[in-house]
């Protein structure tokens, strides 16, 4: 995959997400910045799977020196390396051993599934989601060494907009 190719679309109604992780995997994959090939990063060592597609948004650069990443909320699994155009409903703060880490979190544009046409910011999702999300954050590096992650809590479309939008200008720099 030519990553040069592919921006950060338009905030927030329109972003693109390159997915690394599919939702339910337990295998956490990442996007080689030099080569653009999905790499095997690790198996979980928890007992846990991701609660949704994981991935980043290209072009961008996010506090911890990654691209911004992004949580895009399905029932469904959607396949690594695929890129998905999204719309921003929020973000979860937390900060783990490196310092603050955003994870925005996205619905599919009603073009690709109209099913999410009335989640337009946090307060729309489902609080069970929420839950399950901020669960598999708390948890999901406790059995890794050295590795800890602290959940700050949830912010809305707006707050998250304005993350995108400073990791875009980072990026430019």
């Amino acid at each position: 995959m030519n990553l040069d190719k592919i921006g950060y679309g338009e905030n927030p109604d329109k972003v693109k997400a390159i997915i690394e992780i599919p939702n339910g995997s337990n295998i956490k994959y990442e996007v080689e910045k030099e080569s653009g090939a999905l790499v095997l990063d690790r198996v979980m060592h928890s007992a846990m799977y991701y609660p949704a597609n994981y991935g980043f948004v290209n072009k961008t650069l996010s506090q911890d020196g990654d691209p911004a990443d992004v949580l895009v909320l399905t029932d469904y699994a959607m396949e690594a390396g695929c890129v998905v155009n999204c719309r921003l409903v929020g973000v979860l703060i937390m900060e783990d051993e490196s310092g603050i880490d955003e994870k925005l979190l996205a619905v599919p544009t009603s073009k690709i599934d109209p099913t999410y046409n009335e989640i337009q910011d946090i307060d729309d999702l489902p609080k069970h989601t929420l839950d399950k999300i901020k669960n598999f954050f708390e948890t999901y590096k406790m059995l890794e060494p050295g590795k800890w992650v602290k959940v700050q809590g949830f912010e809305n479309k707006e707050v998250a907009t304005k993350i995108l939008q400073d990791a875009i200008e980072n990026y430019k720099g």
